[in-house]
């Protein structure tokens, strides 16, 4: 990386969909001496080719965009530019995106709602080759989970997934749950991202492999 030494200037790029944000961080780092904000993005593919043209020393990632999400321009980064450390600056602190954030390779992760002082010392952490993690992410990632059924699910999702497993069909799942059925498949669309599986068969043996 070019911060070789103590007076090296880092080179950020800042990945963020929300303007506001990309506008706050960059103002923020524009007043620190031994940081540069390279360039700013609201899209993650855009990210990836930046990253990749660029060669930043880290970049900052939002983890919820449309499109390319963080996590898979994280991946992708990973590929076009192995010396760049990404750090995920999110408002999400589940242990489900936490987990698929790192697992892609993000060399850190940390919270919006941090201090300024946080935000740049995670930068010149990750710069130097560190991994640095939010507080309320680490005590996240220490909590013990004996429930494999990822966080990111909600009740009325988990409900749903139980149910796929027990064999009924929608129509059945909404008549059990007293909800639509356009609102069980809302729900599905969601359980079978969250399982990384593409029907309700898939997510039946999911259950069956990771609960029995």
């Amino acid at each position: 990386m070019s911060a070789t030494g103590a007076a090296s200037v880092i080179r950020v790029l800042v990945v963020d969909d929300h303007p506001v944000v990309r506008r706050g961080v960059t103002e923020l780092l524009a007043s620190v001496p031994d940081v540069e904000v390279v360039g700013a993005t609201g899209d993650g593919a855009a990210g990836v080719a930046l990253a990749e043209t660029l060669d930043p020393d880290v970049v900052l990632m939002d983890i919820e965009m449309p499109g390319v999400d963080g996590v898979a321009a994280t991946q992708r980064i990973g590929s076009v530019a192995p010396r760049t450390a990404v750090v995920i600056l999110t408002t999400f602190a589940d242990r489900a995106r936490i987990t698929r954030a790192l697992d892609a390779g993000a060399a850190g992760y940390l919270l919006k709602d941090a201090e300024p002082s946080e935000l740049i010392e995670g930068i010149r952490a990750a710069a130097a080759g560190s991994t640095p993690i939010s507080p309320r992410v680490a005590s996240r990632l220490a909590e013990r989970s004996d429930d494999p059924i990822p966080a990111s699910l909600t009740p009325r999702e988990r409900e749903v997934l139980a149910l796929v497993a027990e064999g009924l069909a929608n129509k059945q799942i909404a008549r059990r749950l007293g909800i639509a059925e356009k609102t069980v498949k809302a729900h599905l669309t969601s359980v079978f991202a969250a399982l990384d599986v593409t029907d309700r068969t898939q997510a039946a043996l999911w259950v069956a492999r990771h609960t029995s």
